[in-house]
């Protein structure tokens, strides 16, 4: 092979490789994608954490014990897709009630922009939060000033799964977000991304008696 054609085949592979990194550091060759459908159509949903939300940025962590987003099920036929997984606009989810590890230090979440998650059927089934560029923000009072910007250049998607039951569930676990970190002494300045975890259980609130449902 020439080294034109090998250089050409090295930078594509290359190319390639940067491509998956992109999307998720931990992403492996997935297959196609099949079916997802989400009912029932149209119908709203409030998604309300169970338990505690933590993001992890260094030594740092900030736990929150209060988190709700709320969003719509697209109308019929948008909540089916043949081939691939099916994407609802969320609220930027609220967090409160937060603490950091460092003593001294308080944290405040603020959160902007068009949110969404994608639901995958599957098994298991898979879901993945986009964060907009800059849509959740961690300041830090007291002891340390810091300020930690997730998803600082690009859109950021955080892998997690969906479990289907009365109600249903949205899981994050160390879920990996990219970060910006300023800030002075005490702050992570050197880190670049963040682990996530949370749960949340989704209910229906156009019709209560109902579950939001993922299926093929």
């Amino acid at each position: 092979m020439s080294r034109t054609r090998t250089a050409l085949a090295l930078g594509t592979a290359a190319a390639a490789v940067l491509s998956v990194a992109s999307v998720s550091a931990s992403a492996a060759p997935l297959p196609a994608a099949g079916s997802t459908t989400v009912t029932p159509a149209g119908h709203a949903f409030k998604a309300t954490l169970s338990g505690k939300a933590t993001l992890k940025a260094g030594s740092v962590t900030v736990t929150c014990n209060v988190s709700v987003a709320t969003g719509t099920v697209p109308a019929a036929p948008g909540n089916q897709n043949a081939a691939g997984p099916v994407s609802s606009p969320i609220s930027a989810p609220t967090y409160s009630s937060c603490t950091s590890s460092i003593p001294g230090v308080t944290p405040t979440v603020t959160t902007s922009g068009a949110w969404t998650v994608s639901m995958q059927h599957g098994s298991p089934i898979t879901a993945t939060m986009t964060v907009p560029v800059g849509g959740l923000v961690v300041k830090t009072t007291g002891l340390a000033s810091c300020t930690v910007t997730t998803a600082p250049t690009a859109a950021a998607n955080v892998g997690g799964a969906w479990t289907n039951g009365a109600p249903p569930s949205l899981t994050f676990t160390n879920a990996t977000v990219p970060v910006k970190v300023t800030g002075g002494f005490g702050c992570p300045t050197s880190a670049t991304t963040s682990t996530f975890n949370a749960v949340y259980l989704v209910t229906d609130t156009t019709d209560p008696a109902q579950q939001i449902t993922v299926g093929p």
